[in-house]
């Protein structure tokens, strides 16, 4: 039976995936989250107790990963401070998380000879111009426009370097926009929704033109799991499910499938540094490992993400009122 190491499995993609390995295999599961505003433990409540274990804890903290990963076989990292416009403001959390803790997790991962799958974003790629036929490979140059990017670049490269160094059992995956259940309210699908279901109307950023890969985290979650199970070791994979979508498109989408007019909308400050265009070729992963997403139709997923919302008020609820006075402070 295989034991699993998860970091950051209580924020939000990592909470969809230690749902899917619960439910796909027999595998046993250990979170290890620090818990800051992203973390939500009732977003892993429920789970079973013989096969679930709750770590609280910082993947900074060497002694403490040393043992978890002793205890695993497979480490899988999803723990990363990962907004963009936070960054802005105080990019230190990200040199921490993404960087030492990355470090600190692949020296403990050699020691113990386990085989490591570190998370990333295509956002290291920087971003596309909106006319522009190509889409990211995986041969694609990193251009990060960010802190949090570029931490995430940074991160990669450590992984890539401790497989050429020393010989670590790791791939790299980067992935495009996730939407799905238990997203905090502070992204931009969830925040659309809960306001529409507030009573609200959504925020366009700008003119609503930038364009985003969508994939529904159960999708992104397959994924990973496929490449952990025959994935080559040290070759990097994109994740994507062909859901380029600009966010007015995205906005429109909401409104109609909760019955609201198309142009119940308000436009709002354009947020800063905000990168035009990603695209995913997610085409080495379908082609080599044989994954396809179940999400394959935007609006079908889209429309499970408000259901899920609809009826999950008192996870995201807490959290909402909070976010919003914020946005308002930045005219958001």
């Amino acid at each position: 039976m295989t034991a699993y190491l998860v970091t950051g499995g209580a924020g939000f993609i990592g909470s969809n995936f230690v749902r899917h390995v619960l439910d796909h295999t027999d595998a046993l599961v250990t979170v290890l989250d620090l818990l800051t505003y992203a973390g939500n433990p009732q977003s892993v409540e429920g789970l079973p107790e013989d096969r679930f274990t709750f770590v609280h804890g910082d993947i900074c903290d060497a002694r403490l990963v040393d043992q978890l990963v002793q205890n695993s076989d497979v480490v899988v990292h999803f723990a990363a401070e990962s907004h963009n416009d936070n960054s802005l403001l105080d990019p230190s959390p990200f040199i921490s998380t993404n960087l030492v803790g990355t470090y600190t997790l692949l020296e403990a991962v050699r020691h113990h000879e386990k085989r490591y799958h570190h998370i990333s974003t295509d956002e290291v790629y920087g971003d596309l111009e909106l006319d522009e036929p190509t889409r990211f490979t995986e041969a694609t140059p990193y251009n990060p426009s960010s802190p949090y990017s570029s931490t995430k670049a940074g991160s990669d490269l450590l992984v890539r370097a401790w497989v050429r160094s020393f010989g670590v059992q790791a791939t790299i995956s980067n992935c495009s926009n996730n939407y799905g259940p238990f997203q905090h309210v502070e992204k931009f699908i969830p925040r659309q929704i809960t306001n529409v279901i507030d009573g609200g109307r959504p925020k366009l950023y700008g003119a609503g033109l930038n364009v985003r890969d969508w994939i529904h985290a159960d999708d992104h979650s397959a994924a990973v799991l496929r490449i952990l199970e025959a994935g080559a070791i040290g070759e990097t994979y994109l994740i994507g499910a062909d859901g380029e979508k600009n966010n007015l498109q995205v906005v429109e989408t909401i409104l109609e499938l909760l019955g609201q007019p198309r142009d119940a909308y308000d436009h709002v400050n354009d947020r800063p540094g905000h990168d035009l265009r990603y695209a995913i070729d997610s085409t080495k992963l379908r082609t080599e490992l044989g994954w396809a997403p179940a999400y394959p139709d935007f609006e079908a997923g889209l429309a499970a993400t408000i259901a899920w919302y609809q009826g999950n008020e008192g996870w995201w609820r807490p959290q909402k009122s909070a976010t919003e006075a914020k946005y308002a402070v930045q005219g958001q």
